[in-house]
């Protein structure tokens, strides 16, 4: 696809389409992270990326933590396959603050480096906020990476508004900016419109990277339709939006989001993520997984109309008891 308009990460020249692909699902079930998704084989991922890059996708979101590098490895092996070069994609991953301190960025930046060979880290996250090492000290160890140039840009993941703000201040200090913030968000968890991250997001130009944008599956209505598969949905049904209550609650928004589908002649998932990626203006991007073809072609479709203003605004009111 040819017309897909690209947005800028944050204050950095990286230029990105309003979807990427979020690969936590090519873990091969290496660790605990891995055992959340079935063991996809070699063929599948680089189907799985192939389709993606075919619908326009230049950008890919692993971490260290998924599978223990597996996923880094994997994904790097299917960017190549699809003839991809350094460069012509970008590749953010994440590393892993648990149980570790801020010295532990620069003793295994190599590890992630040779994992996601031969492409080049262009965004390297701290995954969480529990570290053993504040987030100021974790800033001042990523900085000293892009000097180094072993990283081009720094983000965080699931940082509140304050510690994104914190964050942010350090590396300012250096002249280097703080770029994204990776958190869930979805019409079915709009927590961060309300505790002040969108908020601080907007005020100091970080874009926030959505993750878990359908909500493990459930606004694509398929819970509602046949809840047979409540049974085959492992971890997740212990969840309360796929408990009974949860399913009921959120009943009103799914038939909205069918009613739309069937207006635009999408599927409820392009109808869930177009909203995601436009209701804020440039200010949202979003990395959801695939587990199959048809999954990652599905996504990039997302990208291919734009919802009216008058339908933005419909969602919006219908989901705002999710803030």
């Amino acid at each position: 696809m040819d017309n897909i308009k690209l947005r800028t990460l944050g204050k950095s020249d990286l230029q990105v389409t309003p979807i990427g692909l979020g690969c936590w699902q090519f873990s091969k079930r290496n660790n605990l992270a891995g055992k959340f998704w079935p063991d996809l084989d070699d063929e599948m991922i680089r189907s799985i990326v192939r389709v993606s890059l075919e619908g326009g996708v230049n950008w890919f979101d692993t971490a260290e933590i998924y599978g223990g590098g597996a996923s880094e490895k994997a994904l790097a092996a299917a960017l190549s396959a699809a003839g991809k070069k350094p460069g012509e994609v970008i590749v953010a991953t994440k590393w892993w603050p648990v149980p570790r301190t801020a010295s532990n960025i620069p003793k295994t930046i190599d590890i992630r480096i040779n994992a996601l060979n031969p492409f080049p880290i262009d965004l390297y996250q701290v995954h969480q906020p529990y570290g053993f090492s504040n987030e100021r000290k974790e800033m001042e160890a990523m900085a000293e990476l892009v000097k180094q140039k072993k990283i081009r840009y720094v983000g965080v993941s699931n940082f509140s508004a304050k510690k994104m703000r914190n964050s942010w201040e350090t590396l300012q200090k250096q002249g280097i900016p703080l770029i994204t913030n990776q958190v869930r968000f979805s019409l079915l968890d709009r927590s961060i419109e309300s505790n002040g991250i969108m908020d601080t997001a907007k005020e100091l130009g970080i874009t926030i990277i959505a993750y878990s944008p359908l909500a493990q599956g459930i606004l694509t209505g398929k819970f509602h339709d046949h809840q047979e598969l409540l049974e085959q949905s492992g971890l997740r049904k212990k969840t309360s939006s796929f408990k009974k209550s949860g399913l009921e609650k959120s009943l009103p928004l799914i038939n909205t989001i069918k009613e739309l589908a069937a207006k635009y002649n999408v599927t409820t998932s392009n109808i869930a993520l177009n909203w995601l990626i436009h209701f804020h203006g440039e200010q949202v991007v979003v990395i959801p997984g695939a587990t199959k073809e048809s999954q990652a072609a599905g996504n990039t479709g997302a990208m291919k109309f734009r919802l009216s203003e008058e339908d933005l605004n419909r969602l919006d009111i219908e989901s705002r008891i999710f803030k």
